[in-house]
């Protein structure tokens, strides 16, 4: 199969280089970037498979002419920017892509439009959201009923890395992550729908704390609509809590809300200023710089779903733990490895036809469980179920 990377220079795009050119399957990868420097001298990537092409993204008959030669899937992984442009070339092309965004990214119709040109587009095939769904939709599966559907997710520095006040650094862009800390959150408890405002997600009301296996006590910080997920799943009817939490280390959550609390992610620009800066302009611009790893430290990412429910008259809870991470071999973060390898996974699956579904799907309901734990299991990415029953 031959595989296009969109952006596969960056820090996720690293990641899927490396699994499709060690995948028998795959015999050619192209990589399409602005530029290249970043994979100079990195030993862990067979370029005998690899091509780099150059390329902007917003050249809509060059992007086309890419995917029209022979490919069989877009792996994109480029800023969510370019979603509406990758998608359009896409249909054009007639070519299925695979991405880590979240599905309602996607421009509107593309389910319409996708099954009309024959092609998939599988978004949300990434770590989070991604294996978690993936996780979710696997757990519910074993169940009748289901009551409680959570998901807890975080990329955070080894703790000796944490020489800053945010106790945080950057394994994404920082503009992504801050742009995750303006998303309103969607929860569950006791059966209502509880709106959270992106403004309050880090106020001591809706953080809780978690104590995870071989690394201690984190915050979960509520983040994202864990509603949706539960209605492609179809179990509203029974469910009376669900949460969806980013997890930080303790502290992080109260220095940051002093932050928001003094308009530090404000759109609007400065008046006192002589041009035109806005106070996030100002945080990607000031901080990126400062919260960026050695070579030598290591970030981690952890995450725990929980799904409760009823199985043949018994209550059952269902546990997945999942730890990994930097390998300071290939200088490979978690996140790269988790986002990555799982796209690579995913549009291995579309190419061979492990995955035949045409349209906009998602991982939660569209992608074979078990095939891809096995997967991302032969990634050295180790998730651990741990399941109680008991009768009711």
């Amino acid at each position: 199969m031959k595989i296009l990377v969109l952006g596969g220079a960056g820090l996720q795009g690293k990641a899927v280089l490396h699994d499709l050119s060690k995948s028998p399957q795959v015999k050619e990868v192209i990589c399409a970037d602005i530029a290249f420097e970043s994979l100079a001298g990195l030993k862990f990537l067979d370029m005998k498979k690899i091509k780099l092409k150059k390329l902007d993204v917003k050249d809509r008959k060059a992007l086309v002419s890419l995917m029209k030669d022979k490919v069989d899937v877009v792996i994109d992984v480029l800023p969510v920017a370019f979603v509406g442009d990758v998608a359009a070339a896409a249909l054009e092309a007639k070519v299925s892509v695979v991405n880590t965004m979240y599905g309602h990214m996607m421009p509107g119709g593309s389910h319409e439009k996708a099954v009309e040109k024959g092609i998939t587009f599988m978004p949300e095939s990434g770590l989070d959201p991604g294996i978690d769904l993936v996780l979710c939709g696997y757990g519910v599966s074993q169940m009748d009923e289901v009551y409680d559907l959570h998901s807890y997710c975080g990329g955070f520095p080894e703790r000796k890395a944490c020489n800053n006040p945010l106790n945080y650094k950057i394994t994404w862009t920082w503009n992504g992550v801050l742009l995750s800390y303006k998303r309103p959150a969607k929860i569950m408890k006791d059966g209502k729908v509880i709106d959270i405002p992106a403004k309050d997600q880090h106020a001591d009301q809706w953080v809780q704390k978690i104590d995870f296996p071989e690394v201690g006590n984190l915050e979960l910080i509520p983040n994202g609509n864990a509603i949706i997920f539960a209605e492609y799943l179809g179990i509203l009817k029974t469910l009376r809590s669900a949460s969806r939490c980013s997890m930080r280390w303790p502290g992080h959550s109260a220095l940051w809300k002093q932050l928001v609390d003094l308009n530090f992610l404000s759109d609007e620009p400065v008046k006192t200023l002589p041009f035109e800066l806005t106070p996030h302009q100002f945080m990607v611009k000031h901080l990126e710089p400062q919260l960026q790893y050695e070579k030598n430290e290591r970030d981690i990412v952890a995450m725990r779903n929980i799904i409760v429910g009823q199985k043949e008259g018994r209550r059952k809870r269902i546990i997945y733990d999942m730890l990994d991470m930097r390998d300071l071999e290939t200088g490979l973060f978690a996140m790269n490895r988790t986002v990555g390898y799982t796209a690579s996974i995913v549009a291995q699956m579309i190419a061979n036809g492990e995955i035949k579904k045409k349209g906009l799907l998602t991982p939660i309901r569209d992608i074979p469980y078990r095939q891809f734990l096995d997967e991302i299991k032969k990634r050295g990415i180790s998730i651990q179920e741990k399941i109680e029953t008991e009768e009711n």
